[in-house]
């Protein structure tokens, strides 16, 4: 078998493996390799790793774009000198998503505009970027999306499916009242997932706040109970801003400037 024919050879097995990415790269690296006198293994190896690399990049992307988020942050972009009232040190920590192996869940409270959604896609991305599998709804989505199903008779399959992902992220909890029977599919949503996958939930209202978001207080302590198990509450309490408001920067001068004020009016 000469040469040319080997190559030709080589070039179709790696296209029906659908090595990919080791097609695109063979040429250059068969030269490099030949250039620096690479064993066949250093050769293999380097082929063989490419394809791999690029395979997770590419698992990657799909897992962001499976996820839903509304838009795509990591934790280096969240400005913590804006919001001295988090632990930046215990943020970083959870980024490392060892929560997720224990099915722990992360809960983030306060005002609207102080990062909190922000925060919550970026331990999302971090996870993603881990190769888990992570979904974002807001609550008022999921629960919508519970009630089109329970009307057509849907509602445990889909309720299978938001038990797989092993990150669940529910945004805006409290920003309106939710009925009794509403209130239970997300119950039976939280005890599915219980010490077995994730929830990261954002809230406008602090614990003692939630029998008035669920209609049933009952409920309201039968699920704070099953999220708060094992858990890490992280309080935000800084005066609300728009710097993470629709991703428009502001810095942190207005924070500043207000808090000055604030003192000179006292």
């Amino acid at each position: 078998m000469t040469d040319a024919q080997t190559y030709q050879r080589v070039q179709a097995a790696l296209h029906n493996l659908k090595f990919l990415t080791a097609v695109d790269g063979l040429d250059a690296l068969a030269q490099q390799a030949a250039a620096e006198h690479w064993t066949y293994l250093a050769f293999l190896d380097r082929l063989t790793q490419s394809e791999l690399a690029a395979r997770e990049e590419q698992a990657v992307a799909r897992n962001i774009r499976r996820a839903r988020f509304p838009f795509v942050k990591t934790l280096d972009q969240f400005d913590f000198a804006c919001q001295p009232a988090i632990n930046a040190a215990q943020v970083r920590d959870l980024a490392t998503v060892r929560f997720v192996a224990h099915g722990e869940n992360v809960l983030l409270l306060g005002p609207p505009g102080v990062g909190k959604t922000h925060l919550a896609v970026s331990l999302g991305m971090a996870a993603t970027l881990q190769g888990m599998t992570v979904v974002f709804y807001t609550v008022a989505e999921l629960l919508d999306l519970l009630a089109q199903d329970a009307k057509a008779e849907r509602l445990q399959s889909r309720l299978k499916s938001l038990a797989r992902p092993d990150v669940l992220i529910l945004d805006e909890m409290g920003y309106f009242p939710i009925d009794k029977r509403t209130a239970q599919f997300f119950f039976q949503l939280v005890s599915l997932r219980y010490l077995k996958g994730s929830i990261i939930l954002t809230s406008n209202k602090s614990y003692g706040e939630w029998g008035s978001i669920f209609s049933d207080t009952v409920l309201a302590a039968a699920i704070l109970d099953r999220l708060l198990h094992a858990s890490t509450t992280i309080v935000i309490d800084i005066v609300s801003t728009s710097v993470y408001s629709g991703g428009v920067d502001t810095s942190c001068g207005k924070i500043k400037n207000r808090k000055a004020l604030a003192r000179r009016k006292r």
